[in-house]
């Protein structure tokens, strides 16, 4: 017998984390956007209105989970995901083997809820959330949403089998202009991690100097990211690396590595050393890096910046389910 509930206070929310962690680890589509220790962090920086995460549980068990929000305007409320903007990839979880009874229950739950309408982006090829249906639910539009560039990759010698020619003469070119301008090192972040962002935020902000200054311009953004962090990292979801030429720390990549999948989320460089493309030189490290963890796709997330194509990487798109209230009922 499956029951549900409705989560409105925080600190339920988090005191939740350990169940929904081990809910997390095994549903199958789950990505580390649906994480406790990415979601949990994103609620206390942002929480843009009143928290409606439904949670179903199986005895003790918890073996569904629906992170929603209201969302409240003079238009009427919409039921939205936790996460949402941040989070390349968004979903329900459910446990596996009963996924269809899970979605029923979070289904009969939402209908109960005062709302005008459900959106649910950014849900992956498989997602739990494109099956949900109910006789009150009118699914208004299920559309593309975003392409996710991805590349295939196998074996440790994944950027010789995997990424174009092309691509691998001008990461050769990165790594001889950068021995040449001084002593290059890559360096494993995790050991110092508020180190690590301290410099992903000057680097990322002179990036994008002039251009809005990137997502991280946001304090809002920071103080997510400085939670989230240490705790994705705990999980051992984090990679992160810098380089160094010489002294100077002139790139930062930072991204995470699992199940069969890398994903590269931020980076950042310093525009002086553009000649030496630190930032290419980060990402044919990732690449190189999760295919020796056994990443058989090294997924480069929202937007289709013409950088990712280069490495070889075609597009996958996410899905945009919208539902308003059925007029039959």
């Amino acid at each position: 017998m499956l029951r549900s509930e409705i989560i409105d206070d925080p600190a339920a929310l988090a005191a939740l984390a350990p169940r929904w962690r081990e809910l997390w680890a095994h549903s199958r589509t789950a990505t580390p956007f649906q994480s406790p220790a990415w979601l949990v962090p994103w609620w206390r920086a942002f929480a843009p209105g009143e928290l409606a995460t439904i949670a179903v549980w199986r005895g003790d068990d918890l073996v569904g989970l629906a992170p929603l929000y209201l969302e409240h305007a003079t238009s009427g409320s919409r039921l939205l995901p936790v996460g949402i903007s941040l989070s390349d990839y968004l979903d329900v979880l459910c446990l596996p083997g009963i996924e269809a009874a899970v979605a029923a229950v979070i289904a009969d739950r939402v209908v109960a809820i005062d709302w005008s309408q459900w959106i649910l982006p950014d849900l992956p090829a498989g997602a739990a959330g494109l099956t949900i249906a109910h006789p009150a639910l009118e699914a208004v539009q299920l559309v593309d949403h975003a392409a996710c560039p991805v590349l295939s990759i196998a074996g440790d010698d994944a950027l010789a089998v995997c990424v174009p020619a092309r691509r691998r003469r001008q990461l050769r070119r990165a790594h001889n202009a950068a021995r040449r301008r001084g002593r290059v090192s890559i360096i494993p972040a995790q050991a110092d991690l508020k180190a690590f962002f301290d410099h992903l935020i000057r680097l990322h902000r002179a990036r994008w100097a002039g251009r809005g200054d990137g997502v991280l311009a946001d304090p809002v953004a920071e103080e997510f990211h400085r939670q989230a962090l240490p705790m994705l990292a705990e999980q051992g979801l984090v990679r992160c690396w810098l380089v160094a030429i010489d002294d100077a720390v002139v790139g930062a990549y930072y991204g995470f590595h699992y199940r069969h999948r890398a994903y590269a989320y931020l980076g950042g460089f310093d525009p002086d050393y553009a000649e030496e493309s630190p930032g290419a030189i980060l990402i044919g490290h990732a690449i190189a890096e999760a295919a020796r963890e056994g990443a058989r796709e090294f997924d480069f997330l929202r937007g289709q910046e013409s950088y990712k194509y280069g490495w070889g990487a075609v597009d996958q798109w996410t899905m945009r389910k919208v539902w308003t209230r059925s007029m039959a009922q």
